[in-house]
């Protein structure tokens, strides 16, 4: 029996070009190189320059997305953007994506919710897609998460990045088994009790102001790799497949010890994991397509491949994609 299946048709990243690292970060707070890579694995990381925004980085991964699908941006009906700083409180930041795109018909919203931004896009646009809604979905993560960050703060302003990454995800048609090619199956989830685990101080509606990451590491960690191989689990059950089917994993890059932990805990070998934190940094909703299109890029992701995405983020937030490239 044929069914609808939602196929990632075309990948695409980009990354501002001012890259900072962790020599240039020990000049302006109280860290140094040591510190920083053995607590996150982190060397340098990208920041948007002056006047660069949010919706500058994701209409750069969006056309970079477009030309490797090899569409005609017209097919696009909806716009999916994962971000936590978007230009304005509104509108929505995929608007402006769809302006410039030249697109005056169909959807374009954000999605809020943070690290896992990205990947409950993902699943909307498969929800979108299954149901009949939408044919052809771009869904970007981007961030200029530095512009959260409190510069004084050596235990958060380290970690984070800025980028942005995109997919291009078309309908295309099944056999409901998992050799199918595209979304075979996902898993969102959240939690508001843990949200003063990682946050940020300020809003429109409380301080009038943006704020700043407040984050309690240690809490994040212990919660980040319980929820995430739990998840993952979740997503072997759905389709009966096991740790030792996925041909590579590509987790949301927050932190190597929580990478290296989550892959342990599953059973994935570290040579399955692919791994950008190191010169990414977490660049939040970004961070799994950006992951992703690197692994594409340098041929380590084939058509064919089973392929696992995770995140999580303050909310808490979590959530899991599994599909056939």
């Amino acid at each position: 029996m044929s069914i609808i299946r939602s196929v990632v048709t075309g990948c695409g990243s980009y990354l501002p070009a001012r890259r900072v690292t962790n020599d240039d970060l020990s000049k302006i707070v109280d860290t140094s190189d040591e510190w920083i890579v053995e607590r996150t694995g982190i060397h340098a990381r990208h920041l948007a320059a002056d006047g660069e925004l949010t919706s500058h980085m994701a209409l750069k991964a969006a056309r970079a997305a477009i030309a490797n699908a090899g569409i005609d941006a017209q097919e696009i009906d909806t716009i999916i953007l994962g971000t936590t700083t978007p230009d304005n409180t509104f509108p929505a930041t995929a608007v402006t994506v769809q302006a410039e795109l030249g697109l005056h018909h169909g959807a374009a919203f954000d999605v809020q919710a943070v690290c896992s931004g990205f990947v409950y896009a993902l699943t909307i646009a498969d929800s979108f897609i299954r149901s009949g809604q939408s044919k052809t979905v771009l869904v970007i993560g981007a961030e200029t998460f530095s512009r959260l960050l409190d510069w004084n703060d050596r235990t958060t302003c380290v970690l984070f990045g800025d980028g942005a990454g995109a997919v291009i995800v078309q309908a295309g048609e099944g056999e409901g088994t998992n050799a199918d090619r595209g979304i075979l199956t996902a898993h969102l989830h959240s939690d508001g009790r843990y949200k003063e685990k990682l946050y940020v101080d300020g809003g429109p509606s409380s301080t009038q102001t943006v704020g700043h990451v407040r984050m309690e590491g240690r809490d994040v960690f212990r919660h980040a790799v319980v929820n995430i191989a739990d998840t993952i689990t979740e997503s072997l059950a759905a389709t009966g497949l096991t740790a030792a089917d996925i041909d590579w994993f590509v987790p949301h890059q927050a932190n190597k010890r929580i990478l290296d932990g989550t892959a342990k805990r599953i059973g994935l070998p570290p040579e399955k994991v692919i791994m950008t934190v190191g010169e990414h940094g977490n660049t939040s909703a970004a961070s799994v397509p950006l992951a992703l299109d690197t692994a594409l890029k340098d041929g380590r992701i084939k058509r064919g491949n089973l392929v696992l995405l995770e995140a999580m983020g303050g909310g808490f937030t979590w959530g899991s994609v599994l599909l056939r490239w």
